[in-house]
This record gives C-alpha cells, sequence and structure tokens, in this order.
C-alpha cells in the first residue's frame, strides 16, 4: 500500500498494521502531500472541522469557529471570525464570489468575498448544512438552503428582502445537502430526497439502508457526478442514482422527473467521502479493526479507493492507506472527501491534517518504475512521453539504466543500450569507456563503439585494441578489419603487433592483421610480402585495388606458385603493366608456369605470343601434349621444320602426320597412318580430307592385301572413287570379312547417287521453266512512255513536242529508250537489235521489246 510521508521534521505516527507498509507490485493511481504552509500553523492551535473546494482557492472551517481561505499550496489569504464554536458547513458558488457558512451555535451567514452583500441571521437551532445556489453570482439566483431540523429555502425578493420557505421537515436533523444545477439533494436521518426547485416539486426519498448506524456518527456522503447523476454513500452502502424525464403519458400527477438506480454495492469499510474520477469512483474510507494481541477494536488508517462500479458490485482498481495525523482518535464523521473537478484533485480532510490526492501524471510513474528498478519501461515511458515529462530527462534515466545493468553484471546489454542512450555525446561515451575498464569488461563495449558521428578520442579505440591484443588475437583481428583505420593510431597498433611476433612468429592471425595495418597506412608492399607468405586470397583484390604491379614484377613465380589460374588472368589483363616479355623472362625457370601462361595468352589472341609459338612447341610436348595439335592447327606462326623434328623425336604419330599434311608430304602421311596407326578409317578420312586421286590410288594399293583394309575401303569409298577400281584388283580367292554387306552398301549408295541426280535434274528443269514462264509474262507487259522519258542516245525528250508529226521509238526489255533514227541500221548478217548502254556494260545484250510508230 502506498503511503502519505510527511515531509516535515516531526514523524509520523506509527500504523497499527505493519502489513500495510509492504511496498505494492501494483502501481498506485494517486499520488499524496500534506496541505502545509498556513494550514500547518491553523492545526496547530485548532482543528478542521470542513472544507469547500473552489478551483481557484479553498475555504477551510474550524472548530474555534474560524473561516480561512487559502491558496493552492495552503497560504492563508483570508481570515473571517464568524462564531465562537464549530463551523459545521461551508458552500460556494460556482463562480467562487460567494460564500455560505453554518455553524454549531445557529449562526448563518451568505456573503460576497468581493461585495458588500450580506445574509447573516441566527436560528435558534444549530445549523449542520448550508448550500448556496450554484448560479448565486446572479440575480435570479439569491438562493440557498439551510439544514438542522428542517430544510429551509432562502430565497430573495424583489424588494431585496429575504424570504424562507420549508422544503422538508420531520424526519431528523438534515446532515448533508448538495446543490447542482437545479436539483438539491440532501440527507435526513431517514434517507435521501432530491427537490427540484424549478418545479417546486420533491422527485424521489431513496430510504436509507442500515438503520442500525448512529446517522451522527456516520453521516451520508453526496456528491453530483453530473446535473443528472448522484452518488450516494452511507455506512458501507454506495448508490448511484440517475435523474430521468417522465414520459408525457406517465406524468397524472407525478413529479415530471423521476431517480432511477443504476449501480447500488457493499463496500468493506465504512464510506467518510465520495468523489466521481471520471467513470470510477473516489472512495473516502473509515477503518476498524481488532487487534490480535488485545482483540479489542481500534481505529486505523483510513483508505483512500479507487473503485470501477458495475451493476451490483463494484471491482476494486486501487488502494491506499493514509497516515493522517491522529487517525487513532478520529471517528467516520471525522473525514471529509472534497474535490477539484477541473484538475482532479481531492482533499481528505481530518481534524488535524489535509491530505491532498492527485492523479499521477507520467513523472510520477516513471518515479515508480525507477524505485521498482524498471529501467527499460521507465526509459520507453519518458520516450514516449517526452513533450510532457516535466521531472526527468531521457538522458538521465538511461544512464541509471546502464549504471543497474553493470551492477547487475549485464555487461553487454548494458553495452548495447550505450548505442541508444548516448547517441552522438562523444563525452559521455569516453566516460563509459572508461567506466568498463575499470571493470575490465572493454571487450563487452567494443563491439558498440561509434566509427563516425561522433568519433572518439583515438586514445579510447587504442586502449581496447591493446585489450584484445593481449587476450584475443581472434577479436583484435576482427577490429581491425570492422574499424575505419583512422580511428586509432595505425603506427602505434603496428609496432603493438610487432612486439607480439616478436614472441610467435609464426601465427597467421597476427601477421594477416599486420598486413591489413600496412594498409591502411598504404605500406603495400610489406602487405604484399606477407599476403603472399600466407598465400592469402586478398592478394589479387590488393594488386587491382591499390595498382601494385610494379611491386609484383619479381614475385610473379610467387603469384604463380599461390594460384596460377587467377595471377595469369591478372598479368593478361594489365599486359601495359607488366609485358608479356618480363612474364616470360620471369618464368624462364618454371617452364611449367611459362607454359600455363602462354598457353592462356594463345586462347585469347593467336598473334600476341607469335615470337613465343616455337618455344610453346617444346612446353606443350612436355606439360601439354593433348593441346599441342590444337595448337598447330591455330598457330600460323610456329616453323613446321621444327615442330616436325619435335614430334618426330617424341613419336607424335598424329602431330607427325598433321605437319606431313600441311608441309605438302601427303603421301609420307598417309603412309605414316597406314604403318604407324593402323587405322584404315583415319587413313580414308584423311584421303578425303585431301581430295587426291593419288592418295586414294596409294591407299587401295597398300590396303589390296590386307582384307580388313579392303572392307573399310568398300564401306567408304563409293562416293569418292569408283568402287571397280579397287573390285577389279583384289586377287581371286581372297577372303574379306562382310563383303556381302559392303557390296549391298555400295550398290546402294550408287543407287542413292542415281536418285540425287534425277531428283537434281527434275528440280532444275523445273525451275528453268518457271523462270522462263515469269519472264516471258514480264516481256509481254506494256511500257509507260510519257513527256519525262528522254533518249539515251541524244537526251531529247522521247516523245515529240507535236503530236501530229510521225515518230518511232525503240523500247528495249531493260528499259532503255531510242528514237529509231538514233540507233545503228542493223547489219544483214544480224539484224536484230541491241541496247547500246547494256552491251557496253557488259550486261548482256537486249533486244528490242517494242516499237512504237505513228
Amino acid at each position: 500500500m502506498a503511503e502519505a510521508e510527511e515531509q516535515e521534521t516531526e514523524s509520523l505516527e506509527e500504523s497499527t498494521d505493519e502489513s500495510e507498509e509492504e511496498e505494492s507490485e501494483e502501481e498506485p493511481k494517486l499520488k499524496y502531500e500534506r496541505l502545509s504552509n498556513g494550514v500547518t500553523e491553523i492545526l496547530q492551535k485548532d482543528a478542521a472541522s470542513c472544507m469547500t473546494v473552489h478551483d481557484k482557492f479553498l475555504a477551510l472551517g474550524t472548530h474555534y469557529g474560524k473561516v480561512y481561505l487559502l491558496d493552492v499550496q495552503g497560504n492563508i489569504t483570508q481570515k473571517f471570525d464568524v462564531s465562537p464554536v464549530k463551523i459545521n458547513q461551508i458552500s460556494l458558488d460556482e463562480s467562487g464570489e460567494h460564500m455560505g457558512v453554518c455553524s454549531e451555535d445557529g449562526k448563518v451567514q451568505v456573503f460576497g468575498l468581493y461585495s458588500g452583500e450580506e445574509f447573516h441571521e441566527t436560528f435558534d437551532c444549530p445549523i449542520k448544512i448550508i448550500a448556496v445556489h450554484p448560479q448565486y453570482v446572479r440575480s435570479s439566483c439569491k438562493q440557498f438552503v439551510t439544514g438542522g431540523k428542517k430544510l429551509l429555502l432562502f430565497e430573495r425578493s424583489w424588494m431585496s428582502r429575504w424570504k424562507s420557505s420549508v422544503l422538508h421537515e420531520g424526519e431528523g436533523n438534515i446532515r448533508s445537502v448538495k446543490w447542482r444545477g437545479h436539483l438539491i439533494a440532501w440527507a435526513n436521518n431517514m434517507g435521501v430526497k432530491i427537490f427540484d426547485i424549478t418545479s417546486k416539486q420533491r422527485i424521489t426519498n431513496v430510504p436509507r439502508d442500515d438503520i442500525s448506524l448512529r446517522p451522527d456518527m456516520y453521516p451520508c456522503s453526496l456528491c453530483w457526478k453530473d446535473n443528472v447523476t448522484l452518488i450516494i454513500g452511507w455506512g458501507t452502502s454506495v448508490k448511484i442514482c440517475s435523474v430521468k424525464e417522465r414520459h408525457a403519458s406517465e406524468m397524472r400527477d407525478l413529479p415530471s422527473r423521476y431517480v432511477e438506480i443504476v449501480s447500488q454495492f457493499e463496500t468493506e469499510f465504512y464510506i467518510s467521502g465520495l468523489a466521481p474520477l471520471c467513470d470510477q469512483l473516489v472512495v473516502l474510507s473509515y477503518v476498524k479493526e481488532v487487534s490480535e494481541k488485545t482483540e479489542r477494536e481500534y481505529c486505523a488508517r483510513p483508505r483512500l479507493d479507487i473503485i470501477q462500479p458495475l451493476a451490483e458490485t463494484c471491482e476494486e482498481i486501487s488502494s491506499d492507506a493514509l497516515t493522517v495525523r491522529g487517525f487513532q482518535e478520529n471517528e467516520c464523521r471525522d473525514y471529509h472527501l472534497e474535490y477539484s473537478e477541473g484538475e482532479s484533485l481531492f482533499y481528505i480532510v481530518s481534524p488535524r491534517d489535509v491530505v491532498v490526492a492527485k492523479e499521477r501524471d507520467q513523472d510520477d510513474h516513471i518515479d515508480w518504475l525507477l524505485e521498482k528498478k524498471k529501467y527499460e519501461e521507465a526509459l520507453m515511458a519518458a520516450e514516449i512521453s517526452q513533450r510532457n515529462i516535466k521531472r526527468h530527462k531521457i538522458l538521465d534515466i538511461g544512464l541509471a539504466y546502464i549504471n543497474h545493468l553493470v551492477e547487475k553484471g549485464d555487461y553487454d546489454i548494458a553495452a548495447r543500450k550505450c548505442q541508444k542512450i548516448l547517441g552522438k555525446n562523444a563525452a559521455l561515451w569516453e566516460y563509459e569507456v572508461y567506466k568498463f575498464k575499470e571493470i575490465g569488461q572493454l571487450k563487452a563495449i567494443s563491439p558498440y563503439l561509434p566509427r563516425g558521428d561522433p568519433v572518439l578520442k583515438p586514445l579510447i579505440y587504442e586502449m581496447i585494441l591493446h585489450e584484445f591484443l593481449e587476450s584475443d588475437y581472434e577479436g583484435f583481428a576482427t577490429l581491425i578489419r570492422e574499424w575505419p583505420g583512422d580511428l586509432y593510431n595505425n603506427s602505434v597498433i603496428v609496432q603493438a603487433v610487432r612486439d607480439h611476433l616478436k614472441k610467435d612468429s609464426q601465427n597467421r592471425t597476427l601477421l594477416k592483421t599486420l598486413a591489413e595495418l600496412y594498409t591502411y597506412d598504404k605500406n603495400y608492399g610489406n602487405a604484399l610480402e606477407i599476403y603472399l607468405t600466407l598465400r592469402h586470397k586478398d592478394v589479387f583484390q590488393l594488386i587491382h585495388k591499390h595498382n601494385l604491379f610494379s611491386s609484383i614484377k619479381d614475385k610473379i613465380v610467387l603469384l604463380m606458385d599461390f594460384d596460377s589460374e587467377k595471377a595469369v588472368d591478372m598479368l593478361l589483363d594489365n599486359e601495359d603493366k607488366i609485358s608479356i616479355k618480363k612474364v616470360v623472362e620471369e618464368l624462364e625457370d618454371r617452364p611449367e608456369l611459362q607454359h600455363v601462361y602462354l598457353h592462356k595468352l594463345f586462347k585469347r589472341d593467336h598473334h600476341k605470343g607469335q615470337r613465343y609459338h616455337e618455344k610453346q612447341i617444346s612446353l606443350y610436348a612436355e606439360y601439354d601434349r593433348p593441346n599441342l595439335l590444337p595448337f598447330l592447327r591455330d598457330s600460323t606462326h610456329c616453323p613446321l621444320e621444327k615442330a616436325l623434328e619435335i614430334c618426330q623425336q617424341r613419336n607424335f604419330v598424329e602431330e607427325t602426320v598433321y605437319l606431313l599434311s600441311r608441309m605438302g608430304n601427303s603421301r609420307s602421311a598417309l603412309k605414316m597412318i597406314m604403318e604407324e596407326l593402323h587405322d584404315v578409317d583415319k587413313a580414308i578420312e584423311f584421303a578425303k580430307e585431301q581430295d587426291d586421286g593419288e592418295l586414294w590410288e596409294d591407299l587401295i594399293l597398300y590396303s589390296i592385301d590386307k582384307p580388313p583394309f579392303i572392307t573399310g575401303l568398300l564401306n567408304n569409298i563409293g562416293t569418292h572413287v569408283d568402287p571397280i577400281l579397287l573390285i577389279h584388283r583384289i586377287k581371286e580367292g581372297m577372303e574379306i570379312p562382310n563383303l556381302r554387306d559392303s557390296l549391298v552398301k555400295i550398290l546402294q549408295d550408287y543407287n542413292l547417287q542415281i536418285l540425287l541426280r534425277e531428283g537434281c535434274k527434275k528440280i532444275l528443269v523445273a525451275d528453268s521453266l518457271s523462270l522462263l514462264k515469269k519472264m516471258h509474262r514480264t516481256q509481254m507487259k506494256g511500257v509507260l512512255v510519257d513527256e519525262e522519258n528522254i533518249c539515251e542516245s541524244c537526251l531529247s525528250p522521247i516523245l515529240p513536242s507535236d503530236a501530229a508529226k510521225p515518230f518511232s521509238v525503240v523500247i528495249f526489255h531493260c528499259r532503255h529508250m531510242f528514237h529509231k533514227e538514233c540507233l545503228p541500221v542493223p547489219s544483214m548478217a544480224s539484224p536484230a537489235q541491241f541496247c547500246n548502254i547494256c552491251s557496253a556494260k557488259h550486261r548482256g545484250p537486249g533486244s528490242a521489246i517494242l516499237e512504237m510508230k505513228k
């Protein structure tokens, strides 16, 4: 349970129930503070009997008949000596300009705080209650009610005289009254009544539930939630009443309004006061408990509960026990609950104390979360409501959260939260880093350090790098890779790594990291050496990125040993930086690598490395024979004699055959195929490629005594050589494998040739006839001749200007036109005429197709 603790020097009274002091895990809804300053002075000598609240000020009545006007901090602004005895009630209108006061000696005063108007009268009995009209400031609403043994309504007449009328009597003392709008609610010994001031009718009577309680000791509490909703608390019972308009058909002799009880429920303790809070209720309860030791009943601390009303029950939202001064001697009637509607302030009034309860704001919510060490929730709440919080700063909460995590030992979470909380504040980052250093947790914060905007002092980064270098080489290498090289003094870290390498010179992690540091420092030569020593895959990227080709001219062998394919591609892609000649010279002592380079060069361009083609013959023969024959075929620059010599020395038959045929010695090549390879199919293929009759003759002569060769020839020779030449030479009686099949194949090939020829002949005849018909149709068509056409000989218009004159025109199939007299006269030997222009251009003679005469 939350406690409203006294902030003054004197200690609060002890609670008789220690369990109430235990902290609750549920956040309270309200916060409390004592109304001090002038109130403290008043209550040291006097006791509070009643109080009423206006939005602008407070009015406090005492047992010694004084009325004090206070500001919201409790400072006294005005004092009125009304009576020598107890002030029973104070009432204010809505404007706060008029106040009504009644006392135990029967005095009633209604006066203006800022005007001279005043009502003053003393009755012959104690006046318990008073209520001025809410709109008393208006001239038409100069009304108020008082209650003692009867309820009187006072109204000022048109002649400024006051007249009174009895609204109710005969049911005991009137002990509570509340006026809202046109409705007055009051309570006497029997129950609660509501009076409509407009219709001058009493519209309801709500009887008291527990008549065993003394009404003077357990008075009724009334409050209006709005103009038509009255909340009644009496004893342990709460009723919520709604004033409704009666339908015209139900009126008869009944009031125009009626009251419906919309909610009714019981509470655990006796009710001393009620106040609305949105759709909930604030209930001040008087608590009596039984001592476990003496088994006697005693007065416990009063409770202020927030409850949610339901139809027949209620739900408790929060419950706070309040340690007010002198609570052990107070009775239920000594407590009052007043409230300010505009600011949701609740005043708990007791004879010796006034406590103010108010709704908790975001600052209070954050205070509670911090108190419960719920820092993450507090930080989130502050971020969401940063415009509304006044007492807290997001940064302060965040720093407290980091400290809390560090104290708990959650170093990684604390370091991660630094990113969000510290943001771009370099000074705070450096402060936190030193804190982590003190507890030996620099490694925890290292992944989250800012690497730009802000950038911390180089010393901070160097301190963390040294920490890793001493205990975690892999972590050190990771930071070097991830951190930009300008965050720290590179030379300092390089020297530190070199010192460690003196103890462990072969540590690959340190060597690789040192190479990266050299790269950051633009010392690419040293970095390249380390990468090559480590045979690291990034060596080629380093060369390309920083254009280190001048540095690798003497390291080509190392690069080739590391990755010959990547090295060759890089060298060939950058011939302008490292020449072919330089590479070949560097690889002179490593012919196998020289061959790899020259082979790839040849694949890219057959002519670039032509000066090395002679050398390549030996290299292919030694290291890559499968590619020798393709090389010999594709190269136009290799010396054939040298190649033939090498191939003959190594007995490379296929390569020798190719070279012999290329050098024009086809017979020797064919002989080598027959004698060395014994491959008739290859020999036939070779003869087909050469398409030389003498070669076929040599092949037949060589094969005539070899039946398998004869079979191969019979199967393949039909389309190139007349098979009869071979068949006539076959000796009688020689057994030839598959002879029948071979002869059948020859006949089939021959029939196929005949069919192909006949088919071709038919196609040619058909095409010729089709073209002839097309030409004939074309030549039979007319030709347009008009004034724009000219004679190709004299260049004058082909048609005469005078159409009446006779003319003669000759037009050839080529569309050239001539005057007949412009053409030469045909000879007797060749009467046909031809176009002079086409004949001169050797296009073939064009005969005349049309002669026009007139």
